[in-house]
């Protein structure tokens, strides 16, 4: 069974450099499972990684297909099993990196196999979203199944209405259905690091994020997708910053309101992601504090390794 390094944790915590440092070191390549960097030109509020990184160190499963389309869970497993199939070839390591635990959870035990979709009832919670909002959804999920409501973030209207379909095709909250990913069920051999901060740590980082990527021209990002003549997919419109953005630019928000929007919604994240990696078992957690040098972390990470 092919061997990998999973490196994961909330956003902002601090993966994507301790990732750099391990392939620097270790000579790998790193495979991003975060469900936004696929989409190209969508890269300040994606924290995508620099040409010059990407030129240092190769990185897969970034870049895939354009704003204006959607991305599954089944095409990031095809596209990740690729290149770790192409990066062991060569002889080097995989370390993949990513805070979309979906993408991590489906890689490395398979995909949750739910009932097929069903255009109309779709259609019918297109009109709601339209009519009520989405809050008025993730509300009723909350109802049926708190427990993925509680993993769900309120903007994630892909998965929402997926959860919604699943429970009126099957009469089981999908919670349930996905148990099944609790039994024994490997693709791969992984070796899991874990990077965990206080809330308050985090929460500094987020806001710290936050602004960096509105100096560098988050706004502008945005204005310019939306210009494109295929504008954006309804998954790639309900992208942390991009979604608020778009509001801002639409005159529903001022721009300090959409960068505290921003800020509050990306800790909810945090929150739901921490909740997301609490299935994944035989983690070795490292616990960063405000002035952990990434060596530090680096060090540990390859004692683990090794």
């Amino acid at each position: 069974m092919q061997k990998i390094t999973v490196i994961l944790g909330p956003t902002a915590c601090g993966k994507s450099e301790l990732a750099l440092e391990l392939a620097r070191r270790a000579g790998g390549h790193i495979v991003s499972a975060d469900s936004m960097q696929v989409y190209r030109r969508m890269d300040i509020g994606t924290a995508k990684p620099s040409p010059a990184i990407r030129q240092e160190i190769p990185h897969h499963c970034i870049d895939l297909v354009e704003p204006s389309q959607s991305f599954s869970v089944a095409q990031f497993v095809a596209c990740a099993d690729a290149a770790i199939a192409n990066i062991a070839a060569a002889g080097k390591c995989a370390l993949v990196v990513g805070g979309t635990a979906l993408y991590l959870k489906s890689l490395a035990e398979g995909l949750f196999e739910g009932p097929s979709a069903d255009p109309e009832f779709r259609r019918q919670l297109a009109d709601r979203i339209g009519r009520e909002g989405l809050p008025a959804l993730h509300a009723e999920l909350a109802g049926i199944d708190p427990q993925a409501a509680g993993r769900i973030h309120p903007n994630d209207q892909k998965r929402i209405v997926r959860a919604l379909e699943v429970y009126r095709l099957t009469g089981q909250p999908i919670s349930q259905l996905q148990q099944q990913w609790d039994r024994p069920a490997k693709r791969y051999d992984c070796l899991y690091i874990g990077l965990r901060r206080s809330r308050d740590d985090l929460s500094s980082r987020i806001n710290a994020r936050v602004k960096s990527m509105i100096q560098e021209g988050l706004r502008d990002e945005v204005a310019g997708l939306l210009a494109e003549p295929a504008g954006l997919s309804p998954q790639a419109a309900q992208a942390l910053g991009y979604a608020e953005m778009i509001r801002h630019l639409r005159g529903e928000l001022t721009l300090d309101e959409a960068v505290e929007q921003i800020k509050i919604n990306t800790r909810q994240f945090a929150k739901s992601q921490r909740t997301w990696f609490r299935r994944f078992t035989d983690v070795h957690w490292i616990d960063m504090e405000l002035d952990t040098p990434i060596s530090a972390a680096l060090d540990q990470a390859l004692a683990v390794m090794t």
